[in-house]
């Protein structure tokens, strides 16, 4: 009786611990279970944002040419080929190109993939023909990758479709790693046998794993080679294939398992891998190239095809002896794709950005502009405003024309540094900005470098100038020495950069040759809390300080805060933020909100208009005028050099009818360069320009501008051929009422000569004939305006 009893506690026991075991291991697999779902189902990945080139547009009289589109085209990968069957190639045909396109998803809109024939004629498309219609009468090439936003488990990855994925990389994969993987049911017995034996024993190593191991190991676990891990692998893929298709696990893991390591980012999924091993999308690359990418999984590092090019090329091909043995390839195709070389690029395509400073700026104004929690989203698509051949040509210019000047004296300018910045002053897109002449540091200078600007906020005194009313470019002003009280018993008293005086000089003259004196006393005319509020108005951030020394720009401002300035002059009168970026799409197609960007006018578009010619002055006779022996006269450029003391910062800024551009020479220790404006950056601005297809400025002129031949002695009426005469825009309120002798028979009056005339002044009629005159003939006046003269019995142009 007590065995029977003993026995029944024992089986009661035994039911305990079964019962117990049972629902233990139950809710292990359904911990299990709970975490293999979550993740696979919901967001599997940290993707990095990517950040976009804008897309070349192609349509018939674009101003591309042939050899701007084939560059373009060398920049995405693109390969001239023998015919154009294949994505990512074109055919040259004399002035008549042959483009098998990728196409593109823009998450708002798609580009699809097709041939273009694409005519070039005079320098820009002639002709333009695709095989998929277009509402627009445009087609776009994919825009060019030039660097991604990491996330901070710096992993990096571009998602495939299966059904993107080549068949014959699928194929080599299956042969390779898991010939049973459309068969098992996620776990090989036999393999996972050997390896469970291996590691107890402390025996070599070994995998045995399927794919769906693989991906279970890489997705959900951590890389400790322990028995518990080994357990849980083996589960998790038997859930695993019980929830999902082959097809899904098979998708998950061609962009989950890692292929290498860039710095400190790793490669993972063959996407990347495919660009970062060979240049070019996975579907381009023949079945060599896959069977190498499918060979890496054993040992990213031990097939490293830059230090192991020998057993990377081995390795590739037991991958392909692989697919013969299992029949998915032929013996000719065997021997066809063994005997090629490995073919990857010559270093890493995915290294450092290819424009790390614009990249920069990316970073900073998507902070600026959009709200972060939008930015949270993962998988962004950022399409920014570079334009790639641009950004490249400028940054080669750039550096070449800098050592160029280093070489003039290698003892103090061998650590030059400098900085440019492009944009469309239309529209305010920047097109490419390089901020040193050596590789990226951190330290972007086209942001960052605030510097003295020296002569470069003079424009803005000669606008006071012009809004009062009281100034034309042909009045006179006192080029002579001053002394301005700053405090206490203190003096300022600037000089020139000559060191001399030249006395009295018409407005044109001093902005022209960028003399200081005659740009100080005008400056303390109006004020330096007018020119501050100017400058701030323009854009500028910087504090600028309580002193007249900043007339003369002792005030420190980076490049981009110049080129907001500029920017007002070069749309005559209106500020149009500087932008990088044009939209930012999430995962979803969607396109972001962004903060709102306003267009302002800042300056009176006639007074802008007239600035715009004491601008075009300095490059005609002044201290831009050496740009035009590299670049064509008739672009009208305008600009302005700035210089500051001790010749420590060399300025250009200046803009053609579509392009606007700054240049900052100096030495980070801010040293004597010895360089001035025109020595230093004038020649880098204008290399930088010559680079670009330019246009003529071409401001508009207001109904209230008049351009007029003007005395410069008396700022009176004058004519073309008169000693002295000036041909100048002025406010038509400014048109002067008297003229001079010489000008006088130009003019429809009949002079009253009073006893000065009769004792030989005979510089201008009597006022009060001039003035009854004028007002008499109000009428005429106004339609003799509206032809660019005054009052005048002839024509003169500009």
């Amino acid at each position: 009786m007590k065995f029977e009893r003993g026995i029944g506690f024992f089986a009661l026991i035994f039911s305990v611990i079964i019962i117990g075991g049972f629902l233990a291991f139950s809710i292990y697999l359904i911990r299990l279970d709970n975490i293999i779902r979550d993740k696979f189902e919901g967001k599997r990945w940290d993707i990095p944002a990517k950040v976009f080139a804008r897309p070349l547009e192609l349509y018939t009289n674009a101003p591309v040419d042939q050899a701007d589109f084939t560059q373009e085209l060398g920049l995405l990968g693109y390969k001239n080929a023998q015919n154009y069957t294949k994505s990512g190639s074109y055919v040259v045909q004399g002035n008549t190109m042959y483009v098998h396109t990728r196409g593109f998803d823009f998450g708002d809109s798609n580009e699809p993939e097709q041939v273009l024939q694409v005519s070039f004629a005079n320098a820009q498309i002639a002709d333009i023909r695709a095989t998929k219609p277009s509402s627009t009468g445009i087609a776009r090439l994919e825009p060019l990758l030039i660097g991604g936003i990491y996330p901070q488990h710096n992993e990096d990855r571009v998602l495939i479709k299966l059904d993107k994925v080549p068949k014959t990389l699928i194929e080599a994969l299956v042969a390779t790693e898991d010939r049973n993987f459309y068969s098992h049911h996620g776990i090989s017995v036999r393999g996972t046998a050997r390896a469970l034996v291996s590691n107890v024993t402390g025996g070599r190593r070994q995998g045995g794993s399927t794919l769906t191991q693989q991906l279970v190991k890489n997705f959900y676990l951590s890389p400790e080679r322990t028995l518990k891990r080994k357990a849980n692998e083996a589960f998790m893929a038997m859930l695993l294939e019980l929830h999902y298709s082959k097809d899904e696990i098979l998708e998950a893991y061609l962009n989950e398992v890692n292929l290498g390591q860039n710095g400190s980012y790793s490669i993972n999924g063959y996407g990347l891998a495919s660009q970062f091993y060979f240049g070019l999308p996975l579907r381009e690359l023949n079945i060599a190239q896959q069977a190498y990418l499918v060979g890496l999984v054993q040992g990213p590092s031990l097939y490293n095809p830059w230090r192991n090019p020998e057993a990377a090329l081995k390795r590739r091909n037991i991958v392909l002896n692989n697919m013969l043995v299992m029949g998915y390839l032929t013996q000719d195709q065997y021997d066809k794709e063994s005997a090629r070389p490995l073919g990857v690029v010559a270093k890493p395509s995915l290294g450092p950005a290819k424009f790390p400073d614009f990249l920069d700026i990316v970073r900073r104004q998507l902070r600026s502009e959009y709200q972060e929690n939008d930015l949270t989203n993962q998988g962004l698509r950022i399409f920014t405003t570079l334009d790639p051949i641009a950004q490249t040509r400028i940054q080669d210019a750039f550096k070449s024309s800098v050592e160029q000047i280093a070489k003039r004296n290698p003892a103090r300018l061998k650590d030059l540094q400098g900085a440019v910045l492009v944009q469309h002053p239309e529209n305010g897109e920047l097109i490419a900005a390089v901020g040193s002449t050596q590789d990226f540091t951190g330290f972007n200078r086209a942001v960052d470098a605030k510097r003295q600007v020296g002569s470069l906020l003079k424009p803005v005194i000669y606008l006071s100038a012009i809004e009062s009313g009281r100034y034309t470019w042909a009045s006179q002003i006192q080029d002579a020495a001053v002394n301005i009280p700053v405090g206490g018993d203190k003096s300022w008293t600037p000089k020139n950069y000559s060191g001399g005086e030249h006395g009295v000089v018409t407005l044109q003259q001093a902005l022209a040759n960028s003399y200081n004196l005659s740009a100080v006393r005008l400056g303390q005319e109006f004020g330096l809390s007018a020119f501050t509020n100017n400058l701030k108005k323009f854009g500028v951030s910087s504090d600028i300080p309580n002193y007249p020394s900043a007339f003369l720009g002792a005030v420190n401002m980076s490049p981009m805060e110049m080129l907001s300035i500029y920017g007002n002059f070069a749309t005559g009168g209106f500020k149009y933020p500087t932008r990088a970026i044009r939209s930012v799409v999430d995962a979803n197609g969607h396109v972001l909100e962004r903060f709102g960007l306003n267009v302002q006018q800042t300056i009176d578009p006639s007074a802008a208009y007239i600035l715009n010619y004491g601008l075009q002055q300095v490059m005609r006779s002044g201290t831009g005028k050496a740009a035009y022996s590299t670049l064509s006269s008739d672009l009208n450029l305008a600009g302005k050099s700035g210089t500051t003391n001790d010749t420590r910062d060399s300025w250009f800024a200046g803009y053609s009818g579509n392009h606007l551009a700054v240049v900052w020479l100096g030495l980070d220790d801010n040293k004597i360069t010895g360089l001035t404006g025109s020595s230093g950056a004038l020649p880098v601005w204008t290399n930088v320009m010559k680079q670009l297809r330019q246009q003529p400025v071409n401001l508009r002129q207001t109904d209230d501008v008049q351009w007029q031949w003007i005395d410069s002695a008396t700022g009176h009426l004058s004519a073309q051929g008169c000693e002295g005469a000036m041909y100048i825009p002025l406010m038509r309120n400014n048109v002067p009422r008297q003229a001079t002798v010489c000008g006088l028979p130009h003019y429809q009056v009949e002079p009253t000569y009073n006893s000065d005339t009769e004792n030989g002044d005979t510089s201008a009629p009597a006022n009060d004939s001039m003035d009854n005159y004028i007002r008499d003939s109000e009428d005429q006046m106004q339609n003799d305006l509206s032809n660019n003269r005054v009052i005048s019995s002839g024509s003169y142009s500009n």
